[in-house]
């Protein structure tokens, strides 16, 4: 069963975020009270690059999953420390396609638009960290383990042990790519 494990947010730009018992999902913004929360986009690469950007990154997912799979290669990294706002268990976030509506209980919407891109203060976090996040396939591609982004497309709260609805685009899906 798809479910909430945690929920996380920074009011500041920093790479991980506090745990809280709830947060509240802001149609076309975000998170309520955490830095990335907006319209146009709030990292600050991509501010600089272009700040009328639309925010495609209003949301943060990650797997449990991949907690698990890196406590077993000899790293501890848990809920909030990879800088996502909401800790999911039991669905394969990153093999979900491309406008992918996640609902939540109290109403809450999250529409998947992409990959995290890892970045390099993921190698800072833990040395050798960056690595386990980034993978390549059988064919040789690049595979990015370190969650989903999400634009939120109705709010509402999210707490720990939500159940999660997935509700999957029409055919033919289309891959997730970086955002």
């Amino acid at each position: 069963m798809a479910k909430v494990v945690s929920v996380s947010k920074s009011e500041k730009h920093t790479f991980s975020k506090s745990t809280v018992n709830s947060i509240m999902l802001i149609e076309g913004e975000g998170v309520e009270g955490d830095a990335h929360r907006g319209k146009t986009v709030k990292h600050r690469s991509r501010v600089k690059a272009d700040p009328t950007q639309p925010n495609l990154r209003q949301v943060h997912l990650i797997h449990q999953e991949l907690f698990d799979e890196l406590k077993d290669k000899g790293f501890e990294v848990g809920p909030s420390e990879l800088g996502e706002n909401i800790t999911t268990r039991g669905i394969d976030l990153l093999s979900l396609p491309k406008g992918t509506l996640l609902r939540f209980p109290q109403g809450a919407e999250i529409l998947i638009t992409g990959l995290r891109n890892p970045c390099p203060q993921i190698e800072a976090f833990q040395k050798g960290l960056l690595s386990q996040v980034l993978d390549r396939d059988s064919s040789g591609n690049v595979v990015r383990k370190a969650g989903v982004m999400g634009i939120i497309t109705a709010g509402g709260l999210v707490n720990p042990d939500d159940h999660i609805e997935i509700i999957l685009p029409d055919e033919p899906f289309e891959k997730l790519e970086r955002v």
